[in-house]
């Protein structure tokens, strides 16, 4: 069993990232998806603009919009919003880990995160303990990367210029608690 590791700040959860899920469960690339809306983000510039709480309801919102066949296989994970402290993925994939001691943990990162793997703290503990799956970025080949079919969608885009690339759910939860200035 293999299960896929999708961890993000999720600020907020949009388009891209569930089209990132849908494909890996629908092509059998992993057996579940844990998705792990980040705590305090390392290697991130400031702070997520929704809290914890937000990013892990619209992560669950997301999730909720998917079909059955899909969402049966996937779990939101409040694990790094819930710990003090920094964020670090080789301290999810432990606890991730020995909940699922006989699978497979595999982290599903884009190629832009993956450039900076040896950033992430206890990098080389962390890419022995952990596969990874390396998605590819919008019209991009990148050699050893999954092509499948990302979206070009940016949650920055989304927070400042008020597009609407997420899901429906989402998008309603965005507008009644006035989030990203809207």
């Amino acid at each position: 069993m293999i299960v896929g590791l999708y961890g993000g700040t999720f600020d907020p959860i949009h388009n891209g990232h569930v089209h990132v899920i849908t494909q890996l469960i629908s092509r059998g690339l992993v057996d579940r998806i844990i998705v792990v809306p980040a705590g305090q983000p390392q290697l991130r510039d400031g702070e997520p603009h929704a809290t914890g709480a937000q990013r892990r309801a619209m992560c669950q919102l997301a999730i909720n919009s998917l079909p059955d066949d899909v969402k049966s296989k996937v779990e939101v994970n409040p694990i790094e919003i819930l710990r003090e402290g920094p964020s670090y993925t080789i301290d999810t994939v432990a606890a991730i880990a020995a909940t699922y001691p006989e699978a497979t943990v595999a982290v599903i990162v884009g190629t832009d995160a993956y450039a900076k793997i040896d950033q992430w703290h206890r990098s080389a503990e962390l890419q022995e303990l952990a596969d990874f799956l390396v998605i590819d970025r919008p019209g991009a080949k990148t050699p050893g990367a999954i092509d499948i079919g990302a979206l070009n969608i940016s949650a920055t885009e989304i927070r400042t210029q008020q597009a609407d690339e997420v899901p429906e759910a989402v998008a309603a939860y965005i507008k009644e608690n006035n989030l990203y200035g809207r």
